[in-house]
């Protein structure tokens, strides 16, 4: 019997193992915030009350992205581990198990397209036609998530293995794909209806399920994991390893639906372009929060194998890579932020009132981008050991216990201009305790290991 081959993950330097492993991530990340971004101008060109009828649907929709993004971190903590313990069955029944659950989340949003599309726009708006737009959308977004889910499982796969450039390659076939068919279906090209929001919805989903088709290519080609029939079957040990780290994870993502719709609840107090500020603000930085979830995607694998291999050193060198690199980006996003605010929001045909606003907004925003860099690379830590309930944490007291409602007091008794001070005050909230957090996990797990 052959020996194991040692993955690279476990011998590697460590610099540029996570600049390998994470680049490919953050250059698909960056072309998945490229689509989106895509997807609001061209809406935005379409209407203005398009673009806020999408943004108002957004909170909803991006409960698929926190329920597959959560299920799947969880699936490619636990895959690292077991291939960093060579447990190659494990590997695989965790791999087999991740494309159950991701099944059996679209089946709940689709259920959840059929009942509450509608309803949830019009918890917003008496404007029918924001209400048709918006709830054509949100059906179509939620209706036909399957392709998301199973994209985003198994692009997690192939980064527990160490394959970075077939994740890669799989988002840069769904964005071309959505960013092609966006301008066709929205306008009415090429003699297609014109269908604005609704081909801007069918654009997105079609995307994804090209994106999936491939990524199941790529995952039955892997040689590190192979999912064979007996692997698709719910195993309870495995799922709740996996959901160990998911569930945090999934809540983590969550409450930024309900953050999203509470912010935009009290911004549409001071009208429909204060909703599609944040709208497009929410676009804009995801060009510079993306790489960074990147980054800590190509951690996760990196720390939870050297983990599961007791080597410390490799762990704490990775963090500080992490850290390093996503204050580099994080600077060059304040500096656009706060400088150009104006030709970031000319993309978007804003009014002069939108300028006005989004200026200020964008400036403001932007303060604590370096905090949030440090914060989030702190998270892969956190995940890859299988202690995801710190950023679960974290995220909570962020966004409920701090931003909401200082975004509430701050609009109330101040105005528009100032309620965008709430996101500094909880940015550095989340900074303290992730070092509070990164304290114990060293001092209790990882400082051991050099014993």
């Amino acid at each position: 019997m052959q020996p194991v081959q040692e993955n690279r993950m476990g011998v590697k330097a460590i610099t540029p193992l996570v600049l390998s492993m994470s680049f490919p991530i953050m250059l698909s990340m960056l072309v998945q915030a490229l689509y989106n971004v895509v997807d609001s101008l061209f809406v935005a060109h379409y209407s203005h009350k398009a673009l806020t009828a999408v943004s108002l649907a957004f909170p909803l929709q991006s409960l698929v992205i926190a329920l597959s993004v959560g299920t799947s971190i969880g699936v490619n903590s636990l895959l690292s581990r077991k291939l960093g313990a060579k447990d190659r069955e494990g590997a695989n029944k965790t791999a087999g198990n991740g494309i159950i659950l991701s099944i059996l989340g679209w089946a709940f949003f689709a259920i959840l397209a059929i009942l509450f599309s509608k309803r949830f726009i019009t918890s917003f708006s008496d404007d029918p036609e924001l209400i048709r737009m918006g709830g054509q959308y949100l059906f179509v977004c939620l209706f036909f998530s399957l392709g998301i889910f199973i994209e985003i499982n198994n692009e997690r796969v192939l980064q527990s293995t160490g394959d970075t450039i077939r994740p890669m390659l799989i988002q840069f076939s769904g964005a071309i794909t959505n960013i092609i068919l966006d301008p066709i279906l929205i306008f009415g090209l090429l003699g297609f209806p014109r269908l604005g929001v609704l081909g801007a919805a069918i654009a997105t989903v079609t995307g994804q399920h090209v994106a999936a088709l491939l990524s199941i290519y790529y995952v039955r080609r892997n040689k590190e994991v192979t999912i064979a029939k007996k692997d698709l079957k719910l195993d309870k040990r495995i799922v709740r390893d996996i959901y160990f780290v998911g569930v945090p994870a999934i809540v983590m993502q969550g409450i930024g639906t309900i953050l999203t719709t509470s912010l935009n609840k009290i911004l549409i107090a001071f009208g429909t372009d204060a909703v599609a500020i944040y709208g497009i603000y929410f676009r804009l930085q995801s060009f510079i929060f993306m790489p960074i979830f990147g980054l800590n995607s190509g951690m996760i694998p990196i720390i939870g194998y050297n983990y599961g291999a007791q080597r410390p050193k490799r762990i704490m060198k990775t963090i500080r890579v992490g850290i390093t690199v996503a204050l580099i980006i994080m600077a060059f996003g304040t500096a656009l932020f706060t400088f150009f605010p104006h030709v970031l929001l000319a993309l978007f045909n804003a009014s002069a009132t939108m300028l006005e606003i989004g200026t200020i907004a964008l400036q403001r925003l932007s303060m604590c981008f370096l905090m949030a860099g440090v914060s989030i690379s702190l998270s892969a830590l956190f995940q890859g050991m299988g202690n995801g309930y710190y950023s679960m944490i974290i995220s909570f007291t962020r966004q409920l216990v701090f931003l909401l409602p200082a975004a509430y007091l701050l609009g109330r008794f101040f105005g528009l201009d100032a309620l965008w001070y709430s996101f500094f005050i909880a940015e550095f909230s989340a900074f303290f305790l992730s070092l509070l957090f990164f304290r114990t996990i060293y001092k209790n797990r990882i400082k051991p290991l050099y014993q």
